[in-house]
C-alpha cells in the first residue's frame, strides 16, 4: 500500500535490493521468503519481533532515491510480492518519463511526495476510508495482530505490550496483544515461533504476582492451564487493562451486555507519538468514570469530563483544604487529599453563578460557585481556570436547556388530559412515609428515649446550619459520627436519599415513577405473580403491613421496578428491603432508593442467580481468612460462611436482627456502602469466636450466631417492640446478653476500619471471575446430565461439544455475521439451562462442516445439506436450535443404526418447506387409493415425489466426494436410483383415473395441486424425471448405451403413461469403454471446477430432433439429462421410505458407507484445530502453544 513519504537514513541495512532504476528501489527484508537468509535472516526476524518492526508485516518496500544524494524516502510497502510489484509497475509506467523532464532535484522530490499523497487521498475518497483517532504506529500493530492471529476486522485491538511468556522454564520474549475478546501472545526467536490465543470469557483467575525471579508478573489461569507473563515495562497499566477487559467478558456472560465503543471522546492529536488507540482511551475514560460515580454515588450514566488539583475554602473550620475537583456533565465534586476530611457534591441543576474571583498571593486563581440555597463555594489554586470555567459554562447551558424542556413536557402532560395527571386518583401513591401513619405516640408522652431522639434531631439541625443541607452539604468526619450515633426517625428517609444518591435520579426524572405505576397497573407476568406471593411475608409483624394500604404501596413499588428493570424483575429479599424503605420514605422516594440499591450499591445482588451476593460471599471469605484466621478454617469446615453471608447480605441484616437495630445498620450502609456490611459481619464472627470454635456442626454454629444477632438491641429506639420472626425460631436455651447496636457498630469500625472500598472492588473482580465461571461450569454439567441418557455420546464428548456449541454462539456475538438473528437475542441467562445458548443457521453451518460425517468437502454442497438438517432439527420453527436439538441430529449421524441414518436423510428431503406444501400433502393423503391403504401400516414418513427424490440423489452424490470408495459408491448410487425410478413407475400403474380438466380448473391455481396416484405424497413444482415400466417386445441393447423402452401392446398402463418420457440412469463410468451413444457425457467433457460425474439420466422416449436432450447439473459430479419439456411436474410418481431403504440395502458399498463407524473424538479434535488455525473462538483448553521451527 502507498504510505505518506517517510525519510529513511540507511537503505541497505537489513534489506536486499531486488529491483532498481534511477529514482526508485524495490527491496525485500532479509530472512523473509524462500531460504530465509540463513543465520542473518533468523537474527533479522528475531529483531523485527522484539523491536516491533513494521517489516514483520510488510517485508517488501519501495524507496524513492534522490539523485546524487544519500537520502531515501519510503513511499510504499507491501505484505506480498504481488502487491509491491503492482506499485512498482505503476511507477515505471506513469512516473519515470515524467521525472526525467525535471532539472532540479528538489522539484523531483516535491513532485514524487505530492503524487504519492494524492494517490492516498484519492484511494481514501473512493473507498470511503474514514479518518480515525489511531496513530500510524498503532495501525501497524493492528495489521500485525490480524495477520498473526487470523482475526477479522470486527475484533478490535485495544493495546499491545512487550513482555516475556514462560513456556515451562524457558522465557520467550515477544508481544502481548489485548483485544476486546482475546488475549494473544506472539514470539519469534531464531526461527522458533510461538503463538497463544486465550478468550477473555475462559479466564478463571487473573492475578499480579511478584517473586524474586519474576518481580512483575501476571498469571492468567484458565480451566486447562496457567500462563505467566513477565518483564513488563508498566505492569500496573497492563494489569488494569486486563482486569477491565476480563470484566467486560464476564458481564457479557452474565447478562449478555455487549461492548459498544464510545465515539464521543475528544479527538487525539494526529501527531501524537503515543502508541495508544482510541479504544484504549475509551476504556481508560470508562474506568475513571466508574471510580468517580462510585466515590460520589452518582447515576450510572454520568461521565467524568476531567479533574484537577485545587483547594476548597471550608467555612466551618476556616481553612483551605487540598484536594481534587471533578467535573462531569451534571456535577461538580470535590474530595480532600486526606480521604475522610471533606467531600462535596454540587449538582449543576442547583448552580446559579460561576465566576472567576480576583487572584492574590494568598488565593491564586480562585473560582466562586453559588447555588440556589444561597451557599457559596470558593475553590483556588486551579491550574487552568479559564478552560475549566468554559467547560462548566457549557455543561450549565446544557443543564438549563434540559430543565426547561422537562418543565415544558411536565406542563403539557398535566394540562393535556386528565388521564395523564400524576395527581389523579387513577395512580394512587403514598405521599408520606408509612411510619408517620403508624407511630404510636401521644402528644403528652415524654420519656428519656424521646428526649434522646429530640437531641439527635437538634444535633442534625445544627449540623445542617454549619455544614449546609441537601446535596451541597459538606460531608466530613462529623457527618459520619452523627450517622454512627443513629439517624433520627423523622430524618431517616431524607438522609437515606441524600447519602445513597437516589435524590439525584429522582430530581432528574420527575413523573417517572407515576408513569411506571400507571403502565404496570393490571399487567401480569411471572414477576408480578412472585410479588403477590411474597407481599404478606414482608415485615408481617409491623402494623404498617397488616392492612391493605401498606401492602398496596409495597405492590406498586415492586411492580414498578420489575417493569423498569425486567432483567432483574423481582427477587426474593427485595420485598423485605423495600418494606423497610417504605416505612421511612415516601412511595416515590422508596422506589428510587430501591433503584440505587439494586443497580449501584448492591450490583447483581437481585438477579435470578444472585451473582452479586455470591461474589461478596467470596470477598467475605477472603476477609475472614485475613482478619480472623484462627476462625476461618473452622468456618470453612462447617460450611457456615456461605450460609450466613447470603442471608446477611441480601437483606442487610434486616431478616436476622431485630428491626429497630437493623435500621441502624441500614443507616450506616447508605452512608458507607457495602464496606460497613463486611465490617459488621466480621465483628459478629469475632464476638463469637470461642463458641464457634467449639461448635460441632453447622447447626450449632448457626444457633450461636442466631442467638447473638437476636440479642442486638437499640435502647434508643422510640418504636414499640416488634416481635422478631428469627427469634421465634431459635432454641429455648438461656438468652444471650443484650448487645447494644451502637457499640457493635463502633466496635466494627475500630477493629476492621482498615478495610477500604477500593480493596473490596479489587477483591470483587477476582471473585466475579470465579463465580461466573463456576456458574458456566454448572450450566454445562446440568445440560450434559440432562441429555446424557438420550444419546450415545460420553459425558466428556458432550462437554467438549457443548464448549464448541457455546463458542460458536459467542463468536457470533463478538464479530456478528450475515445471519438475520441478533446474537444477543439468542442468549438468555434466565432461561432453563438447555435454552440459554442457541445458534441460528449461520452458526450451524460452521459446526456442520466440522462435526457431521455427511458434510461434503465442498462448501457449496455442504451449505444446502446443512440447511435441510437445520430445518429438520428446528422443532419449534423459531429458526434457532438449542444444544439438545443439535445433539439429537449429531447423535443419529454418528451413532445411529443404518435405518435411523437413512430415515433422517430421507426426511431431510421430504420435509415440507412451506405451509402450502403441508396442505398439499394432507390433501394428497385424502385421495390415496386402496393400494396405499394396504401398505399404510408400514408408512412412517411422508412420500417422496420426484422433485424431492432428485434432491435426495444430488445429496448422495455430493456426500461421496473425496471418499476413498468414491467410484464404487457412485456405481451403487446409480443402481439404487435406477431401481427407485422403476419402483415409482410401477406405482403409477395403480393410479386412480386422473381428474377431468373441468375439475382441475376448480382448483386454486395458487396452491399445490394434489394428485391421485397410489404412492403420491404431494406434488411439488420443479424439474422432475419420469421412468416408464419396460413393456413387452423390448429390444436388447449394447452395454453402456441408452435403452429406449416402448409401451406394451394393449397395456392399459402403457396408455396411461403414453404422455410420459422414459428416463434411465446409466452407468457410463470411465471403465465402460464400450459406450457408443452420442448422448452420453464423458468425464473428460464435463470435469471442470464445477465437475460433473459420468453418470447421466437419459430421456429416450423420442428420437425426434424436436425432443433433443439437454442436461442439468445435479451437483459437481452428476448430470441429469431431461427433455425439453422437463419443467413439467409428474404428479403421479412417488416412492416410500421403505422402498428407499430396501433399495439401499441391495448395495453393499452404500451399506458399508452408512454403517461406517464415526470417530467422534477425532472430529472434535479436528474441529478445535481448524478453529485454532482459522479464527480463534474456542475455549482456552483448545489453544495449545503453537511452535514451529
Amino acid at each position: 500500500m502507498w504510505v505518506n513519504p517517510e525519510e529513511v537514513l540507511q537503505a541497505g541495512a537489513l534489506w536486499i535490493t531486488e529491483r532498481a532504476n534511477p529514482y526508485f528501489i524495490l527491496q525485500k527484508r532479509k530472512g523473509h521468503g524462500d531460504g530465509g537468509g540463513g543465520l542473518a535472516g533468523l537474527l533479522v526476524g528475531t529483531l523485527d519481533v522484539v523491536l516491533d518492526s513494521s517489516a514483520r508485516v510488510a517485508p517488501y518496500r519501495i524507496l524513492y532515491e534522490t539523485p546524487h544524494s544519500l537520502t531515501y524516502w519510503l513511499i510504499a510497502h507491501g505484505s506480498s510480492r504481488k502487491e509491491i510489484t503492482e506499485h512498482w509497475e505503476w511507477l515505471e509506467q506513469n512516473l519515470l518519463q515524467t521525472l526525467s523532464i525535471f532539472e532540479n532535484e528538489n522539484d523531483i522530490t516535491t513532485f514524487v511526495k505530492g503524487k504519492v499523497q494524492g494517490i492516498i487521498a484519492e484511494y481514501n475518497k473512493n473507498h470511503d476510508v474514514k479518518e480515525d483517532d489511531d496513530t500510524d504506529k498503532f495501525k501497524e500493530a493492528i495489521c500485525k495482530f490480524r495477520k498473526l492471529f487470523g482475526m477479522p476486522e470486527e475484533e478490535k485491538l485495544v493495546n499491545y505490550y512487550s513482555c516475556s511468556y514462560w513456556k515451562g522454564k524457558v522465557p520467550r520474549q515477544g508481544w502481548l496483544y489485548l483485544s476486546i475478546n482475546h488475549i494473544c501472545f506472539y514470539s519469534y526467536l531464531l526461527g522458533k515461533e510461538a503463538k497463544l490465543v486465550i478468550r477473555w470469557a475462559d479466564i478463571t483467575q487473573l492475578e499480579k504476582s511478584a517473586t524474586l525471579l519474576l518481580p512483575d508478573a501476571v498469571k492468567v489461569s484458565t480451566r486447562a492451564a496457567e500462563h505467566v507473563f513477565s518483564v513488563f515495562l508498566n505492569v500496573n497499566e497492563t494489569f488494569k487493562l486486563m482486569e477491565q477487559l476480563a470484566n467486560i467478558a464476564m458481564r457479557q456472560l452474565l447478562d449478555n451486555e455487549g461492548f459498544e465503543q464510545d465515539r464521543s471522546l475528544p479527538k487525539l492529536k494526529r501527531k501524537s507519538p503515543k502508541k495508544v488507540s482510541a479504544l484504549k482511551r475509551d476504556l481508560d475514560a470508562r474506568a475513571k468514570s466508574e471510580r468517580y460515580r462510585a466515590l460520589f454515588r452518582l447515576p450510572k450514566d454520568e461521565k467524568l469530563d476531567g479533574h484537577t488539583g485545587c483547594t476548597l475554602w471550608t467555612p466551618f473550620n476556616k481553612t483551605h483544604i487540598l484536594g481534587q475537583m471533578f467535573v462531569s456533565t451534571n456535577y461538580i465534586c470535590f474530595t480532600s487529599k486526606e480521604e475522610t476530611l471533606c467531600s462535596l457534591i454540587i449538582p449543576l441543576r442547583e448552580v446559579t453563578i460561576v465566576e472567576k474571583a480576583d487572584s492574590s498571593n494568598v488565593l491564586p486563581s480562585p473560582l466562586s460557585i453559588s447555588t440556589k440555597n444561597r451557599m457559596t463555594f470558593l475553590f483556588a489554586n486551579l491550574k487552568d481556570r479559564d478552560f475549566l470555567v468554559q467547560r462548566i459554562s457549557d455543561f450549565l447551558q446544557q443543564t438549563t436547556s434540559k430543565i426547561r424542556f422537562e418543565r415544558e413536557i411536565a406542563g403539557s402532560l398535566s394540562s393535556s388530559d386528565d388521564e395523564f395527571n400524576l395527581n389523579d386518583n387513577s395512580v394512587p401513591t403514598a405521599t408520606q412515609a408509612l411510619m408517620t401513619m403508624y407511630r404510636r405516640r401521644s402528644p403528652e408522652e415524654f420519656n428519656p428515649k424521646l428526649a434522646k431522639e429530640y437531641l439527635k434531631e437538634q444535633a442534625w439541625k445544627n449540623h445542617f446550619t454549619e455544614y449546609g443541607q441537601g446535596m451541597c452539604m459538606y460531608r466530613t468526619e462529623r457527618t459520619k459520627d452523627l450517622v454512627l450515633q443513629g439517624i433520627p426517625e423523622n430524618m431517616r428517609g431524607e438522609l437515606w436519599l441524600l447519602f445513597s444518591g437516589a435524590i439525584n435520579e429522582m430530581a432528574t426524572h420527575p413523573g417517572y415513577y407515576e408513569d411506571l405505576v400507571e403502565k404496570s397497573m393490571g399487567k401480569y407476568n411471572l414477576a408480578t405473580e412472585e410479588i403477590e406471593r411474597d407481599l404478606h411475608r414482608s415485615l408481617p409483624e409491623h402494623p404498617a403491613f397488616q392492612n391493605e394500604m401498606g401492602i398496596a404501596a409495597l405492590r406498586r413499588v415492586l411492580t414498578a421496578y420489575a417493569f423498569r428493570n425486567p432483567n432483574i424483575g423481582y427477587c426474593q429479599a427485595m420485598n423485605i428491603v423495600t418494606s423497610v424503605l417504605l416505612l421511612y420514605a415516601k412511595e416515590e422516594e422508596a422506589f428510587w432508593l430501591l433503584v440505587a440499591l439494586c443497580e449501584r450499591m448492591l450490583p447483581d445482588y437481585y438477579n435470578t442467580r444472585v451473582v452479586g451476593a455470591l461474589v461478596d460471599q467470596g470477598v467475605f471469605e477472603e476477609l475472614a481468612r485475613e482478619y480472623v484466621p484462627e476462625l476461618y478454617d473452622c468456618m470453612q469446615d462447617l460450611g457456615v460462611i456461605s450460609t450466613i453471608s447470603l442471608s446477611w447480605f441480601l437483606t442487610l441484616f434486616l431478616s436476622v436482627m431485630p428491626f429497630e437495630s437493623a435500621v441502624v445498620v441500614v443507616d450506616c450502609f447508605f452512608y458507607e456502602g457495602i464496606k460497613v456490611i463486611f465490617q459488621l459481619a466480621l465483628s459478629v464472627l469475632h464476638a463469637n469466636i470461642h463458641q464457634l470454635l467449639e461448635a460441632k456442626d453447622d447447626g450449632e454454629a448457626m444457633t450461636v450466631l442466631g442467638r447473638y444477632l437476636d440479642s442486638v438491641t437499640n435502647k434508643d429506639s422510640t418504636l414499640p417492640p416488634i416481635p422478631h420472626l428469627h427469634s421465634l425460631l431459635t432454641d429455648d436455651g438461656e438468652p444471650h446478653p443484650d448487645v447494644d447496636i451502637f457499640k457493635l457498630v463502633r466496635s466494627c469500625y475500630e477493629k476492621f476500619g482498615s478495610i477500604r472500598a477500593d480493596v473490596i472492588e479489587q477483591m470483587r473482580f477476582k471473585q466475579r471471575l470465579r463465580v461466573i465461571q463456576t456458574i458456566e461450569d454448572t450450566t454445562k454439567r446440568n445440560v450434559v446430565r440432562t441429555i446424557v441418557t438420550e444419546t450415545a455420546f460420553s459425558i466428556d464428548e458432550l462437554e467438549e461439544l457443548y464448549v464448541l456449541f457455546k463458542a460458536e454462539h459467542l463468536t457470533s456475538c463478538y464479530w456478528g455475521g450475515t445471519g438475520s438473528s441478533n446474537p444477543t437475542d439468542r442468549h438468555d441467562p434466565s432461561l432453563p439451562y438447555l435454552e440459554q445458548y442457541r445458534i441460528d443457521l449461520e452458526q450451524f453451518r460452521g459446526l456442520f462442516s466440522l462435526l457431521f460425517p455427511w458434510a461434503p468437502a465442498n462448501s457449496a454442497h455442504s451449505d444446502p445439506l446443512a440447511q435441510r438438517l437445520f430445518r429438520l432439527l428446528d422443532h419449534n420453527g423459531d429458526s434457532l436450535i438449542n444444544f439438545r436439538e443439535f445433539i439429537s441430529g449429531l447423535s443419529i449421524l454418528c451413532h445411529g443404526d443404518l435405518t435411523e441414518k437413512l430415515k433422517i436423510l430421507y426426511n431431510m428431503h421430504v420435509m415440507p418447506g412451506k405451509c402450502a406444501c403441508v396442505r398439499a400433502c394432507v390433501r394428497a393423503y385424502v385421495h390415496v387409493c386402496t393400494y396405499v391403504q394396504l401398505i399404510s401400516r408400514f408408512l412412517s414418513l411422508p412420500l417422496s415425489v420426484q422433485s424431492q427424490f432428485i434432491e435426495l440423489c444430488k445429496t448422495l452424490y455430493n456426500m461421496f466426494s473425496e471418499d476413498a470408495q468414491e467410484q464404487e459408491l457412485y456405481h451403487a448410487t446409480a443402481t439404487v436410483t435406477s431401481l427407485l425410478l422403476e419402483m415409482g413407475e410401477v406405482g403409477k400403474l395403480f393410479c386412480c383415473p386422473t381428474k377431468d380438466p373441468e375439475e382441475e380448473d376448480l382448483e386454486d391455481p395458487g396452491e399445490a395441486k394434489p394428485c391421485e396416484p397410489a404412492l403420491v405424497g404431494g406434488a411439488q413444482p420443479g424439474s422432475v424425471y419420469h421412468e416408464r415400466v419396460q413393456g413387452e417386445g423390448e429390444g436388447e441393447e449394447e452395454e453402456g448405451e441408452a435403452r429406449p423402452h416402448g409401451p406394451g401392446n394393449g397395456d392399459s398402463g402403457g396408455e396411461q403413461l403414453s404422455g410420459m418420457e422414459d428416463i434411465r440412469l446409466e452407468d457410463s463410468s470411465p471403465k465402460d469403454t464400450g459406450t457408443s451413444s452420442s448422448m452420453l457425457i464423458s468425464d473428460d467433457e464435463t470435469k471442470d471446477d464445477t465437475s460433473m460425474s459420468s453418470y447421466s439420466v437419459l430421456s429416450t422416449g423420442s428420437h425426434e430432433l424436436d425432443d433433443k436432450l439437454h442436461c442439468e447439473d445435479i451437483a459437481d459430479d452428476t448430470v441429469l439429462v431431461r427433455s425439453a419439456n422437463g419443467t413439467s411436474v409428474d404428479k403421479d410418481w412417488a416412492i416410500t421410505f421403505e422402498q428407499f431403504l430396501a433399495s439401499v440395502l441391495t448395495e453393499q458399498a452404500l451399506v458399508l458407507y452408512f454403517e461406517k463407524p464415526v470417530d467422534v473424538a477425532a472430529r472434535i479434535t479436528n474441529a478445535k484445530n481448524v478453529r485454532k488455525a482459522g479464527r480463534p473462538l474456542l475455549s482456552t483448553s483448545d489453544y495449545e502453544i503453537f511452535l514451529s521451527g
